[in-house]
């Protein structure tokens, strides 16, 4: 890419006279993210050697970004997405507590209009998939049962697809529930085991993932948000462990603590999970852009 152009001093000149107009910005978060984004633009402007041409190819690579947004497709997300920044984000405001389940990103196919289910109800509206039964227990760090605790759950097909991205394949919230624990804090429902699938690459974001060798790959997983009085809502996923993806999370929100063990055995597929709550009642902030 690099056409070898010349930035040198008037580059930093300008870089020095942008700065001494942003003193007349009263002090605060926007000054002080635009004085940073200039910094290191310039860095790197002076670094590469930055040509017009170079420039221009940014500029073109923006407005396509743009031009690839609409309704139904946030590509600005995705560009957030790939390069770690939504999960950069997101962990450094809600960072992980010791012996609390690791919280990720609710992603953009969560819906707040599940519905509320039985224990033991099948989450697959449409026979299709194969079966996988799910047990889990809510509890809090000392172990303690969370009795009638919420618990929301969502998740792919066995191709990859949610429900609200494949409407015209996929009845009306398959895949998708509102559970409350027993007195144990245990809950059970039946459902049909995720497939993995890739981020889209036929926009301007995928196709510079390419060129980058990016992974856009994402393991299978099923989404939980669990709620409870006293305790802090958990927004979280767990992955399949045994998905050849499970290393290379196009979204970066894949941690330890958050690999089940998907176990088959004479045709059948079983899950336990354990979500531990955080019991200091902060309400948690809803970020619903990720995947």
């Amino acid at each position: 890419m690099m056409d070898g152009g010349t930035a040198g001093s008037g580059g930093q000149e300008v870089a020095v006279a942008l700065r001494q107009r942003l003193t007349a910005t009263p002090p605060g978060r926007l000054r002080e993210a635009v004085e940073l984004l200039v910094d290191h633009a310039f860095q790197v402007i002076t670094a590469l050697r930055t040509s017009p041409q170079e420039l221009d190819a940014l500029v073109q690579f923006l407005t396509d970004v743009g031009y690839a947004t609409d309704a139904r497709r946030q590509e600005w997300v995705l560009l957030a997405d790939v390069f770690g920044l939504s999960e950069g984000a997101f962990g450094g405001t809600m960072a992980d507590r010791p012996g609390v389940t690791p919280s990720t990103l609710s992603g953009p196919f969560y819906r707040d209009d599940a519905p509320h289910l039985p224990l033991g109800a099948n989450l697959c509206r449409n026979g299709l998939g194969a079966p996988l039964a799910v047990t889990g227990r809510v509890c809090a760090p000392n172990g303690q049962d969370l009795a009638g605790a919420e618990i929301e759950v969502w998740h792919a097909d066995g191709s990859g697809r949610y429900e609200n991205q494949d409407p015209d394949n996929q009845p009306e919230h398959n895949l998708r529930g509102r559970l409350v624990a027993d007195g144990e804090g245990r809950f059970h429902f039946q459902t049909i085991r995720p497939g993995g699938y890739s981020l889209p690459d036929d926009g301007p974001v995928g196709q510079l993932a390419r060129r980058l060798g990016l992974s856009l790959d994402r393991p299978a997983h099923i989404h939980f948000a669990v709620s409870a009085p006293g305790h802090r809502r958990l927004v979280t996923a767990v992955f399949d462990g045994s998905d050849p993806a499970i290393d290379r999370d196009a979204l970066f929100a894949v941690k330890p603590g958050l690999i089940g063990d998907f176990r088959s055995s004479s045709g059948r597929t079983t899950l336990d999970v354990v979500l531990v709550l955080d019991p200091d009642g902060t309400p948690q902030p809803q970020n619903d852009q990720k995947g």
